[in-house]
């Protein structure tokens, strides 16, 4: 099909205006049509409040509001999402360019997943480019001093707003879980942390790199609040060390000392 548009989906990053891409600046302000994904009919997008201080404003480009519902049940999510895609592909027929503006990246936890789906489903030939943004799986560790993985360690991603029933396994199987989208599961993460011995290797932090950033190293102090979209959980066991490990035990004190008088096995 020719004379379509291009279909952009745009990473924004975690929160912070000035962890856009250069890529995602560029982007953004070329397209003619900004789509702007939004939990409610009557709530801000977010991905608009995070972009809007560091992309320029032009009086001909529309700014597409797009609702999709913060739910579990497809077929309260399923109508918001072919609604949104209608409004989207009948831009890109039109030969209007579509940037798909998301929080963090678009590959990860992201409506725009739905949505590049369905477009290319209904506009066979349609082109799409994909411009990965920051996200909050890395922004997390920044901001609270924490290292995900070395040289040996195996991470695993979860979002805890599908349930936290095979947390206990994942846990004992990787060296560091990032939970996603706490939500209301936090009592129950914090109960499977405990039964793990894994309680104090948990650090909550809420809003990354926004303005309202909380770190919690202490669960325990956080267990009974209720955890946003935004919240996420870091389990670090720091059980294997990686491929500098001979080097870092080497320079603890007495390990040399133990290492030249200890007798060779025979």
């Amino acid at each position: 099909m020719s004379g379509l548009g291009k279909l952009h989906g745009v990473g924004v990053g975690p929160g912070a205006p000035d962890l856009l891409t250069l890529r995602a600046v560029r982007v953004l302000e070329g397209a003619d049509v900004l789509a702007l994904p939004r939990s409610s009919d009557f709530g801000a997008s977010m991905a608009y409040r995070i972009l809007s201080p560091v992309v320029g404003k032009r009086q001909d480009q529309e700014r597409l509001l797009l609702t999709f519902p913060m739910s579990k049940d497809p077929d309260r999510v399923r109508p918001y999402v072919d609604a949104a895609v209608e409004k989207i592909c009948d831009r890109l027929s039109r030969g209007l360019s579509v940037a798909f503006a998301t929080e963090g990246d678009p590959s990860l936890f992201s409506t725009f997943v739905y949505v590049r789906r369905e477009a290319l489903r209904r506009l066979p030939g349609l082109e799409v480019e994909v411009v990965p943004g920051v996200t909050s799986v890395t922004a997390v560790p920044a901001v609270s001093g924490l290292s995900l993985a070395d040289g040996q360690e195996r991470i695993a991603i979860l979002p805890a707003t599908y349930g936290v029933d095979d947390l206990t396994d994942v846990l004992q199987r990787f060296d560091t879980v990032v939970l996603m989208k706490i939500g209301s599961e936090m009592p129950k993460v914090t109960e499977a942390l405990t039964r793990a011995g894994l309680l104090d290797r948990a650090v909550f932090v809420s809003k990354a790199t926004m303005p309202e950033q909380r770190i919690v190293r202490d669960l325990r102090a956080a267990e009974g609040e209720r955890g946003d979209c935004f919240a996420m959980i870091v389990v670090t066991r720091g059980e294997r060390s990686g491929l500098l490990v001979g080097e870092a035990e080497a320079s603890l004190p007495g390990s040399f000392d133990k290492a030249v008088n200890e007798p060779e096995a025979s």
